[in-house]
This record gives structure tokens, sequence and C-alpha cells, in this order.
């Protein structure tokens, strides 16, 4: 790869300055390959497994059955769509999407870091996975916060103690990808039937004539927010800057990782880059980083993630059929797995029981690792950029622990806020309406000609940004005329 490319020395005008320093005219490195940067999305795609795939999807095709799950293929696409402008910016400029947004207002960066922390301050995910635990291994409840706690603390040193956070998590994120679709693959051949895969098709268009019935039985916010959090959704999404950062793919090969304080070798100066000028040479390299990072992405998050809405609403829609009174969250799981084991053997019941651990487990490092790393990267490129001490890594690594120590103390006294939860089912989809618009706005404002978004990827994101504004405005005035506790 030619990472060697030498600064020009002459600042560059693209890019906003009024709140964030000028960047320095960079050519873009010489890309080796789709299998150098294979696992980008990984991070992503696993932080996604607890969510939609495992949770969502499965429950709404319990009530209304196998002709919605169209729609969490369509949700996913969306996401992909947003994914790749998302690297668009950080493949162009080495920085990231949130920092981009910083340049059109300082003030974006902590929107979104505020966006990233607010709905995930309490712990769901790791008491989740701490409750299918206990159901594993027949648990009493009352343990359930004890290895709540442990799960909290292993992340913290995981990510504390690795000399490269990044790769560390790749490493992890990618086993417990592995280990799920093992099990998808063992349910689709011995757990599912040949009508349920027919009826994802079959019953789509019945499905979309539906539409109205659907929305009234599980409600306007349920149904929008389940399409806008099929994949990763919310401000997760915008890490995947700091991952292909992290990949070294594009200008990102010159940012520094982050590393652990503790066992890695810092840099202080911030996540700030460059900019390639326009010439024949650039714009050759620059189609070749475009097609890499699609393929990467339409793998590695599209490919797996839509694999794995489909598969597990087929598998519960093969069990269970449609049950409108079936119970909700973690009752749901428990009941999924007892059919399953009456339906199959109970050792299935078990190895659904441990994917479903998994899935959530990695949704839970996930999130305490992007909430920190948007955090992190947001205050050392705009409030800390000065500070020798404040590196990004050191950054990182203290909101995460105060992310765990928090949590921690919440499952300790036991308080689960109403508001706070509906937020965290929420909260995304305001986050999405902001920085789909604003991705528009910068990729076509502060990018080389050759590398604008631009063609059919522009309209495309006029819609989607429109949904998901839509999506908003329907959650605000369902907020103001019902209260917050109709969301749930």
């Amino acid at each position: 790869m030619a990472e060697a490319t030498e600064s020009r020395g002459e600042l560059a005008t693209e890019l906003p300055s009024k709140y964030l320093p000028q960047v320095e005219y960079r050519d873009l490195p010489e890309p080796q390959g789709l299998r150098k940067y294979a696992g980008a999305s990984v991070i992503i795609t696993a932080t996604a497994l607890g969510s939609g795939e495992l949770i969502i999807w499965p429950y709404l095709t319990t009530l209304v059955g196998i002709g919605i799950v169209w729609l969490s293929v369509l949700g996913i696409t969306m996401q992909y769509i947003l994914n790749m402008e998302i690297e668009r910016y950080t493949l162009v400029t080495g920085e990231t999407a949130v920092t981009g947004f910083s340049r059109l207002w300082v003030g974006w960066g902590l929107i979104f870091a505020l966006g990233a922390i607010l709905p995930n301050a309490f712990p769901g995910w790791a008491t989740s996975g701490a409750k299918v635990f206990t159901f594993i291994f027949g648990l009493s409840d009352a343990v359930s916060p004890i290895i709540t706690i442990i799960f909290l603390i292993s992340i913290g040193l995981a990510i504390t103690l690795s000399p490269v956070v990044y790769q560390t998590l790749e490493k992890v994120q990618a086993g417990a990808i592995a280990i799920v679709l093992v099990f998808i693959v063992v349910a689709i051949v011995i757990a599912t039937d040949g009508g349920a895969w027919a009826g994802v098709v079959t019953e789509a268009p019945q499905g979309a004539a539906n539409l109205p019935g659907y929305i009234s039985t599980i409600g306007a916010a349920t149904f929008l927010g389940a399409i806008a959090f099929a994949g990763a959704g919310g401000a997760n999404n915008l890490v995947q800057s700091n991952y292909v950062r992290d990949k070294g793919m594009g200008m990102g090969i010159h940012i520094p990782n982050i590393v652990s304080p503790i066992t890695g070798e810092e840099e202080a100066a911030p996540g700030l880059g460059y900019m390639p000028p326009s010439t024949e040479e650039n714009e050759r390299r620059w189609k070749q980083w475009w097609k890499i990072a699609n393929q990467e992405q339409l793998i590695t998050f599209w490919g797996i993630g839509a694999l794995l809405l489909v598969a597990l609403s087929v598998l519960v829609f093969s069990t269970i059929g449609v049950r409108p009174n079936i119970g909700t969250d973690l009752i749901f799981i428990q009941e999924e797995a007892d059919a399953l084991g009456n339906a199959i053997a109970p050792w299935f019941s078990t190895f659904f029981l441990i994917a479903g651990f998994l899935m959530l487990f990695s949704t839970n490092i996930g999130v305490v690792d992007y909430t920190s790393r948007l955090t992190a990267d947001t205050l050392k490129v705009t409030f800390l950029k000065e500070s020798e001490f404040w590196s990004e890594s050191k950054i990182y690594v203290t909101v995460a622990w105060l992310l765990i120590i928090g949590g921690g103390l919440i499952v300790l006294a036991q308080i689960e806020p109403v508001v706070l939860l509906v937020l965290s089912s929420t909260g995304g989809g305001f986050v999405m309406a902001f920085y789909s618009v604003l991705l528009i706005l910068l990729n076509r404002r502060a990018l080389p000609d050759f590398a604008k978004l631009k063609g059919w990827r522009l309209p495309v994101m006029i819609l989607i940004a429109i949904f998901f504004v839509s999506f908003s405005l329907v959650l605000v005035y369902q907020m103001v005329t019902q209260g917050p506790g109709s969301f749930a």
C-alpha cells in the first residue's frame, strides 16, 4: 500500500474550518484488495445481533405473521446505504463522520455523543444477557445482578488491557458471529420448514396491504422503531467511521488507533484528517476504495444481518406460529426456547439460549465500545484537541468505565427508570433523523468532485432522510399527545 504518500503542505479549502482546523492535502493510499479489509463491519454487525435479530423481529412475527419480515430487509438495506455514506466521508478524509458534522457546527458532536450515552445509560443488554445465562444453567433470579456486574467488569478489563482495542473487539465479535451462524445453519436444517421460508416472499404483498392493521396491532412507535433498528441503528452506525479508520481503509491509515493507555503506545493528537487533491490518480484510487468498501459492507453487514433477521423470524414462525398473546421481552425468549426444545429435542433449547446469550453479550460489548468511541472522538477533536494528557484512548477508557460503574450501581440498586428505557428504544430514531440529513449536506459540499454523493444514491438518501425525520415526528406527536408511557 502506498502508505508513504507525502503531504503537499498546502491547506485544503474543501472542508469547513470555522470550528475545526484546516487539513493538508494528501494523496489517497493505494488499496490492497478486499481480503485485506474484510471484517471492517464485523463489530457493528455483532452489536446488532441482540436487538432486531434476536428479539424485535421474531417477536413481531409471532404477533402478526411472516408477511411482515420483508420490512426487516428493507430496514437493513436503508442502514447499508447510510453506512456507506458514513464510510464515504472517512475513506476520503480519514476523519469520522461526527468530526465532519462538528466542522459544520461544533455542537453536533456533543449532540451525537449524548445521543449515544443517554439511550445506553441503563445496562439493558447486560441485564438481558445475564438473565438468559440464568436460563441456561437454571440459576435463581437473585444471582442475575451479580452476573450482570461480572459481565460489565469483564468488558471493561478486555478493552482496557487490549493493546489495540479494535483488533481485540474484531476477534471477539467475529467469534461470536461464527458461533451464531453455526446455530442458524443447524436451525435452518432441522427446525424450519419450506412453507415458512416461502412465506417471506409469497406473503409479502398481503403483508404490505395489511400495514395499517399491523401498525394498529403493535403500535406506530414499535413498528417504525423495528424498521429503524433492523441492523445496528441509532448512533451505532456513526461509529462505522471509527472501525473503517482503525482497519486502515482509505485515508484512515494515517490516523492513530485507539489503544490501551496501559499496554499500548498512545498518541495525543486529535483524529483530524487530510484531503486528497482532485487528480486522476486519486480518482482511480477512490474508485477502488469505494468498490472494496461497498463489497465488504454488503457481505459482512447486509448479508449476515439480513440472513439473521429472516432466519430467526422464520425459525420462530416454524415452531411457534402466530400467537398474538405471547409474552414480551425475555419471557418471549424463554417461551421460544421451550417450544424449540419440545419440537426438536431438549438440547436444542439450550443451544438456542447459548446463541441468544452470545448475541446479547456481543451487543453489550459493542454498545460500550461505540458509546465510548464516539464520545472520545468528539471530545478530543473539539474541546480537548490541545491537551497532551487527554488522548483519545484515555477518554475512551474513562467513558467506558464510567458507563460500567454507573450501570453496575443501577443494577445493584435495582433501578429501572421507565422513561430511560423508553428513550433507549426510541432515541436512536431521533439521532438517525439528524445524521441522515447531515450526511447529505456533508458529502455533497465538503468532498472532492470525484467522491461526492451523487447519482442514484442521492435520491435514495433523501428518501431515507424523509423516513427517519417522519419517524421522529411520529414519536414526538405520540409523546406529546399520549405521554412517553405509550411507547412501552
